[in-house]
C-alpha cells in the first residue's frame, strides 16, 4: 500500500508493511483503564480498537521523503525473513516492501538516507536483507542515521539489565550490519540530516528516541517515531504504552510535544496509528484530540 502527502515542495509516501487489531489493550497500553476506552468508542472505533475483540489496531509503516535531489527512509519497519521467536506478527515476513519503494520513487540503491526515530526492533528491520548468506545493507549507497543514545544503550546491554530487550536480537541482524559496512551515523538532537530534517530530542519510550521536523513554505510535518502508539494518547496523555523504557520522561516528551504540535499545526506521522495514519494534534478544553486528515 502506497499513498503520498506533500509538505510544501517535499514529497512523503507512506509504505505500509501491515496493520490490523494486534495486541489487547491491557498488554499494550496496561496504563489504559478498559472504562476509558470504552467511553472514546466512538471515534476510537474501527480505525484504532475493534470493541467486539477489545484489540487495538496497531501499523507497522516507512515513511519515504523526497526533497530536493534526497531520497531519504524514515524508520525501516520489521524487515522479510527476521527471527522473531515468539512475535509470531514479525516472525519471518515476506513482504513486497521493497517493490513499493520502488513504485514510490524509492529503490534501494537509489535512496541517500535511512533515519531511525529509535532503535527498536519494528522500526529498524529493513536496514538488511538477507542476501550471500549474511545479513546485508539493504540501501547500499545510503548514509544511515542512528540515535547515538539508543546504540550506546543496546551496546552496553542495559537493555537486558533494565528488564526490556525490547531491542532484541535486531540490534544484532538490522543494526550492526550497517555499522560493520561503514554506513552509520550516530546522531544527537540539534543535528539536520539532508538539509531537510530537524532531530530533535523525544526520549522515554528508548533512551535516544528522536523526531524528526520537516518544513517547507510555510507547512510542517513531525515524523515522531514511538511518542504515541495509539490516538487515545492525545486524548490521554499520561498513558504510556508497555514498551517505554523510562515511563515519566516518555510521559514528559508526550506532553512537550502535544502542545508544541499543537500550537505549530504541524502534520504529525507516527509510525503505529489506524487508517488514516497521520494527522494533526487540536486543543480541546484543558487537552487535545486527533484530528485525522485525508490522503
Amino acid at each position: 500500500m502506497m499513498e503520498t502527502r506533500m509538505i510544501g515542495d517535499v514529497r512523503i509516501t507512506r509504505i505500509q508493511e501491515y496493520s490490523g487489531p494486534t495486541h489487547a489493550p491491557s498488554f499494550l497500553l496496561p496504563d489504559l483503564p478498559q472504562k476509558v476506552l470504552e467511553a472514546s468508542g466512538d471515534w476510537m472505533a474501527p480505525r484504532h480498537w475493534i470493541p467486539h475483540m477489545n484489540k487495538l489496531v496497531l501499523t507497522v509503516q516507512l515513511w519515504v521523503v523526497h526533497a530536493g535531489s534526497s531520497i531519504i527512509v524514515v524508520d525501516t519497519g520489521v524487515g522479510n525473513g527476521k527471527p522473531r521467536e515468539g512475535m509470531a506478527r514479525m516472525h519471518r515476513l515476506n513482504n513486497l516492501v521493497l517493490e513499493w519503494l520502488e513504485a514510490a520513487g524509492a529503490p534501494a540503491d537509489k535512496v541517500t538516507h535511512v533515519a531511525l526515530t529509535h532503535l527498536h526492533m519494528d522500526h529498524v528491520g529493513w536496514n538488511t536483507r538477507w542476501l550471500d548468506d549474511r545479513w546485508t545493507p539493504t540501501f547500499p549507497n545510503a548514509r544511515y542515521y542512528l540515535p547515538q543514545d539508543d546504540f550506546l544503550f543496546c551496546e552496553s546491554g542495559r537493555n537486558k539489565e533494565e528488564g526490556m530487550d525490547v531491542f532484541g536480537a535486531s540490534f544484532f541482524d538490522s543494526v550492526m550490519p550497517v555499522v560493520d559496512a561503514g554506513l552509520s551515523v550516530m546522531m544527537k538532537p540539534g543535528i539536520e540530516i539532508a538539509d531537510c530534517l530537524t532531530v530533535e530530542a523525544a526520549e522515554g519510550h528508548s533512551p535516544g528516541q528522536v523526531a524528526f521536523r520537516i518544513r517547507s513554505r510555510g507547512e510542517e510535518a513531525v515524523f515522531c517515531g514511538d511518542i504515541f502508539h495509539n490516538p487515545i494518547q492525545i486524548a490521554q496523555p499520561h498513558i504510556n504504552s508497555g514498551y517505554c523504557i523510562w515511563p515519566e520522561q516518555a510521559r514528559t516528551t508526550r506532553m512537550a510535544f502535544l502542545e508544541r504540535a499543537a500550537e505549530r499545526e504541524a502534520l504529525i506521522l507516527p509510525v503505529h496509528f489506524g487508517d488514516p495514519y497521520a494527522g494533526f494534534i487540536r486543543r480541546e478544553g484543558n487537552g487535545y484530540r486527533f484530528e485525522p486528515v485525508k490522503w
